[in-house]
């Protein structure tokens, strides 16, 4: 445990802290960054990672399959530890559950803690997360529109269109152009020093932590819960081995800042939302650092 502290936590923790360094120092438009991160630089690591992965189209599939599934068991546990909660509280509870950082969190640990295997099938699961955070997050947390404005939320995204072109690149079994390939290395390189930047300067905008009923459920569902859920049906849709570690440690990730942009956006009790935020990513860093070292034990 001691080394996936040093070798995969603390690199994470110290350029996090760069951002929430720059954050408590000067005026720093946190939206801004997140937006050059989103639309800049994760679409070229998206394109990077569909045209040199060793992922296969069945392995890909099936860890779609296994993650959606692994995030609808958390949200019916969810839904169910939250019965005696108000609605408002009940939705962010389990919007809280299923709505992981699997980016500017998820990324770096993937690629410290399982290499760039563990990397590309780490942008799979983050894909797939994008997929529920703009269809479900917004349909659960009180958005009109339902899940036909979600879909049409993830179509526009640039790491969609990204995926889709490398992709179909790799069918058609076209190389990427020397230029444009030297440009995405070039953006796919600066990723995730980016992400992990983006989540210090959130992190250093955090208010007061609320600590009640709603937030503490919350937090233990996501850090503790909803990682054991991942591992029984990782185990039940046949993954192993960096399929089924990856699987895992993008479910101990802690709740994604988007949790509680979209309840601030639809009015859904958005004060449990950011302290759930801010609770489960400093609860989470000891728990990832317990899964990083069980990582090995998977079959």
């Amino acid at each position: 445990m001691l080394s996936a502290l040093v070798d995969v936590i603390l690199p994470v923790v110290l350029v996090a802290g760069v951002g929430v360094a720059l954050a408590k120092s000067f005026t720093l438009d946190v939206d801004t960054v997140n937006k050059v991160s989103m639309y800049g630089f994760t679409p070229a690591l998206a394109f990077q990672s569909v045209t040199t992965t060793t992922v296969t189209a069945a392995s890909g599939v099936r860890l779609v399959g296994a993650y959606l599934a692994a995030m609808l068991v958390a949200a019916v546990i969810a839904w169910l530890a939250a019965t005696r909660l108000a609605g408002e509280s009940r939705r962010v509870v389990v919007g809280c559950t299923i709505i992981g950082n699997n980016g500017n969190f998820g990324l770096p640990i993937a690629l410290l803690a399982l290499g760039r295997p563990g990397l590309d099938q780490a942008l799979v699961i983050f894909i797939t997360a994008l997929f529920v955070m703009f269809t479900i997050g917004p349909a659960l947390l009180g958005a009109s529109g339902g899940l036909g404005a979600g879909l049409r939320r993830v179509a526009l995204l640039p790491v969609t269109w990204a995926l889709a072109l490398g992709l179909l690149l790799r069918g058609l079994g076209w190389p990427t152009p020397g230029p444009l390939a030297s440009a995405v290395d070039l953006l796919a390189a600066a990723a995730v020093p980016l992400v992990l930047l983006s989540l210090g300067l959130q992190l250093g905008r955090s208010e007061r932590l609320h600590l009640t009923r709603p937030v503490l459920l919350a937090v233990g569902l996501r850090t503790v819960v909803v990682p054991v859920v991942a591992y029984g049906v990782g185990l039940a849709a046949g993954l192993s081995g960096v399929p089924l570690a990856s699987l895992v440690l993008a479910c101990a990730m802690p709740t994604a800042v988007n949790a509680f942009m979209l309840a601030r956006e639809f009015g859904a009790d958005p004060q449990t939302a950011a302290s759930a935020v801010a609770l489960s990513t400093f609860v989470s860093i000891p728990l990832i650092a317990v899964v990083v070292a069980v990582l090995p034990a998977l079959p």
